[in-house]
């Protein structure tokens, strides 16, 4: 028969592992901690029964009942493995963290303990140099899939609004992947026109028309050894689609003006704002292209989905202004950014800030520094929408909701559409509505 787990045993495997690892009981409490765990994140009195949770997220209940992903009630149900990305407490501050929680079984095969490996974020651990900041739940999701989809050489595709970070994005893939030390190429897809495509992306031979005097190397060969990073990809006419599929599956190209084959060798991510799916179905966009591309879609969330973050990107932006003097915002104008929904998202917000530093004499930006629709959107903080005390017609309320809207509302009309569920359209008829009325 084979003997009962000991834990004595088990916590003298602990130190025998490279990175920090805790043992947790199925009460969430802390058992023991190795010496990675402690030269990382402090000494941990395990005599005081503290759960994991209260340690890693100093929550009062497990990550689950405050709205996280709690590896450790997940491998419980699935009796499997759990990885996650949380965003851990440590004595250097917030940390995102790749947490990977492994069950330990008994002589009888039932979940005894939980092995709970952390290791560093890949990702999230350059973030102050590439300036993916932020600690929402929304963006720790988005970290969680650059961590999984980087190592790998999987096809990535971002997807997102303007101004989201999508270059920021795919730098950090190609950072926490096994071709860092190759090249990062970026390839504006929106910029090149059908008589550019394939000596911009192939190279051509010297010759090969008019104005060729030299060969010249494409961006694919640049590629070599790294990765090639093709943004506005749905901007690609689809003319031009079946050259670029044809060298996703044979991974060859010619250059303009040759007849030898080059190999290529390249990790690909591309990233788009439009709906790549909608195009595909409008025979705009081909249905092969699309899935040798998707492999691994990422959605980057909006800046108005992570509003928690605008602090600290505030924060991060102005350190690296360039302004004479660091700048700071005051309450009122922080009030105000967090208020905007940033129709331009993070791109908007660097740009504002930027704008503000010059205008602000002082140290300290102000409300009246920023552009008038950011202040448009403070200014009744305080302003509620009142049901009345009837019962009213749900069209009468929606009339009546539709006003207060208008008039609380000074922004973009797309965007009043997009927050409020309705098409451009459908927002515009039920204005002309409301005029006639």
């Amino acid at each position: 028969m084979t003997p009962p787990v000991q834990l004595p045993s088990l916590t003298a495997l602990l130190d025998a592992l490279p990175h920090p690892a805790v043992l947790i009981g199925l009460d969430y409490r802390v058992l023991a901690a190795n010496a990675g765990y402690r030269g990382r994140y402090g000494e941990l009195d395990t005599g005081k029964g503290l759960h994991c949770y209260e340690v890693s997220h100093h929550y009062s209940r497990p990550c689950d009942q405050a709205g996280e992903t709690c590896p450790l009630k997940n491998s419980l149900a699935s009796g499997q493995p759990q990885r996650v990305l949380h965003l851990h407490y440590t004595p250097r501050g917030e940390e995102h963290v790749d947490v990977e929680t492994l069950p330990i079984r008994d002589e009888r095969g039932e979940i005894a303990f939980f092995l709970e490996v952390l290791k560093q974020s890949g990702v999230a651990g350059g973030q102050e140099g590439l300036g993916l900041v932020g600690r929402s739940k929304a963006f720790t999701r988005m970290l969680g899939l650059i961590e999984r989809v980087a190592p790998s050489d999987a096809a990535a595709l971002l997807l997102g609004e303007s101004g989201t970070g999508k270059e920021l994005a795919a730098q950090a893939i190609h950072d926490a992947s096994k071709r860092a030390r190759g090249p990062f190429v970026p390839v504006d897809c929106s910029g090149l026109t059908e008589t550019l495509f394939e000596s911009e992306l192939f190279g051509h031979e010297k010759g090969a028309f008019t104005g060729a005097h030299n060969r010249k190397l494409g961006l694919v060969e640049a590629a070599r050894g790294g990765t090639l990073f093709l943004d506005e990809v749905g901007d690609i006419p689809l003319a031009l689609q079946v050259k670029l599929l044809r060298l996703l599956e044979t991974a060859t190209f010619r250059r303009v003006g040759s007849v030898e084959p080059q190999q290529a060798d390249f990790r690909l991510v591309c990233a788009t704002h439009r709906e790549l799916k909608a195009m595909v179905a409008a025979g705009e966009f081909r249905q092969d292209l699309y899935y040798r591309i998707s492999a691994f879609p990422i959605d980057l969330p909006p800046l108005r989905e992570r509003r928690e973050d605008v602090a600290l990107l505030a924060d991060y932006l102005l350190k690296r202004a360039g302004a004479e003097r660091p700048k700071r915002l005051s309450p009122q104008a922080m009030k105000c950014l967090e208020s905007y929904a940033f129709p331009g998202n993070v791109r908007e917000l660097r740009n504002l800030l930027e704008r503000a530093c010059l205008l602000a004499d002082g140290d300290v930006i102000l409300p009246e520094h920023l552009p008038a629709d950011c202040q448009c959107e403070l200014a009744r903080p305080l302003a509620h929408f009142d049901f009345g005390a009837e019962i009213s017609p749900l069209d009468d309320i929606e009339r009546r909701y539709l006003r207060w809207v208008l008039t609380l509302y000074h922004g973009d009309k797309r965007e009043l559409a997009k927050r409020l569920g309705l098409s451009e359209r459908t927002l515009y008829r039920k204005v002309k509505a409301l005029d006639e009325g």
